[in-house]
């Protein structure tokens, strides 16, 4: 570094010297006289300024000169690489200065200037890990593959460079959509870096697509020892593929390790819907109720479900509805409010026949909080009462055109899910579903549906009709909507 600074002090010394002796040539009106043995020269200004840039550059050759005699000393000494390393030390300053504007290229969005200065830095460096990524990214900005996938493989001769070029060649499989082939490569550049976070979620990202759960758990396992994952996301997306694993082993028909995939899937997560309602079906092929209605308790408590309460009546299938009804208080007990346990209570007292207590339990959620399944339940009490034809058609008209209420939506990418899994079918995103109510448009549909109420009347049940002969005209009006709508 000090050598560094006389360099820089000598050249600014340099300068100012040059700067003050042209000033001092220019102010010369009578020339410069120079006398050398018997031999004398009279130089005007601009005569001594160039024989001043002359004696600059011939100072400059005696030094290259003086450098060169000093590399064949060496190289006379015994000092093999003295006069080559000479000559390197050219080739490096254009190399290097070659690397710093593929870079500067590069940065700027100039691929084809990067490419063009990558492979001028390559034949004057010989230092392939830096010249040969060079290439290859820029042979990617101006979308010629073929040159990259050949970078990217020569990369893998060298120990130091392999991981880079197994995830070049891995990106490079990625966005052509060779799934397969970008897994194995994942696999390798874990292999070589087990460590490396973006490689970590590429491979459980490939590993969750192509359904391999065993290898992927494996992976989060990696995950969380390298500080990526906190433990509770660990836990829970364990469970997840935990769950999944337990999914295909009952498609492969084995039905102990599923069972017991099962169980261990909702020990991880109790509050993972699925995995509560497939441990409860574990238990009930057991024979073992009480554990199933244990799990399902718990995972009611946490959040009420449908898929619970399914699983919930599955464990007694030969029951009466009366019987249903008693038995289902150990869940509908926990949340009396929650519109789930509402609908519950509704759905059960229909199946026993019993309507007002049906109505009871639904209470306001129709006018306070409409849904298809909410206004099709009130639908059907208004029949089980007896209600005219209209009314009940007037609920189920407005079913039509109400939102669907809480579904499967992926958190990253809004997109509605008939069930639950891991991976987002749209965006591919892991573990992003959620129970909860999408954002509904509020525009009206191409089919004119809400139109509907307006056409096969009102779902408010018309007051009764004394035994007077005089009948109210609004009466008699819905009585002939109704018959219309027939």
């Amino acid at each position: 570094m000090i050598w560094s600074l006389v360099k820089v002090l000598l050249f600014v010394v340099l300068v100012g010297a040059l700067t003050l002796g042209a000033g001092l040539l220019l102010d010369t009106s009578g020339g410069i006289r120079v006398a050398v043995a018997n031999f004398e020269f009279t130089l005007g200004p601009l005569q001594a300024l160039i024989a001043a840039l002359l004696l600059m550059l011939a100072l400059w050759f005696v030094m290259k000169l003086v450098g060169f005699l000093i590399a064949l000393l060496h190289f006379l000494n015994g000092d093999e690489t003295a006069i080559s390393r000479y000559f390197d030390r050219n080739r490096e300053r254009k190399g290097y200065q070659a690397v710093g504007e593929s870079l500067m290229a590069l940065a700027s969005g100039e691929a084809r200037v990067a490419l063009s200065r990558a492979g001028k830095a390559e034949r004057y460096l010989n230092q392939p890990e830096l010249t040969t990524l060079l290439i290859a990214q820029a042979a990617e900005q101006t979308g010629d593959s073929s040159r990259a996938t050949e970078a990217y493989k020569a990369l893998l001769g060298n120990d130091k460079t392999r991981f880079v070029g197994v995830r070049g060649l891995m990106n490079q499989k990625i966005a052509e959509g060779d799934r397969v082939t970008a897994l194995k490569l994942a696999e390798k550049a874990f292999a070589l870096k087990p460590r490396h976070p973006e490689t970590q979620d590429i491979l459980l990202q490939l590993q969750s697509e192509q359904a391999d759960w065993k290898g992927a758990r494996s992976t989060l396992g990696a995950k969380l020892k390298s500080g990526a994952l906190p433990k509770a996301v660990y836990q829970r997306r364990d469970a997840v593929l935990a769950l999944q694993e337990a999914k295909t082993l009952v498609d492969e028909t084995a039905s102990i390790e599923a069972q017991e995939a099962a169980i261990e899937a909702n020990r991880l997560s109790p509050d993972l819907i699925p995995a509560a309602a497939m441990a409860a079906r574990s238990y009930i092929a057991k024979g073992d109720a009480k554990h199933a209605t244990r799990v399902l308790k718990k995972a009611w408590a946490a959040r009420p479900h449908p898929d619970l309460a399914a699983a919930f009546a599955e464990i007694e299938p030969d029951e009466t509805a009366s019987q249903r009804l008693k038995r289902f208080k150990l869940l509908t007990a926990l949340h009396p409010d929650h519109d789930e346990t509402r609908m519950l209570l509704a759905e059960l007292n229909i199946a026993a026949e019993e309507f007002p207590a049906a109505r009871r339990a639904l209470g306001d959620l129709p006018t306070r909080h409409p849904t298809a399944r909410s206004l099709a339940i009130m639908a059907a009490i208004e029949r089980g009462e007896g209600a005219d034809d209209a009314v009940v058609r007037g609920w189920l008209a407005r079913a039509l055109t109400a939102p669907r209420g809480p579904q499967w939506c992926c958190d990253k990418c809004q997109n509605i899910h008939a069930a639950w899994g891991p991976v987002c079918d749209n965006c591919g995103g892991f573990d992003t579903l959620s129970w909860r109510e999408p954002a509904e448009s509020a525009g009206p549909s191409a089919t004119g549906s809400e139109l509907l109420p307006l056409i096969v009347g009102s779902p408010t049940p018309p007051p009764r009709v004394s035994d007077e002969p005089v009948q109210n005209a609004d009466i008699v009006e819905g009585e002939a909507l109704g018959r219309a709508a027939n």
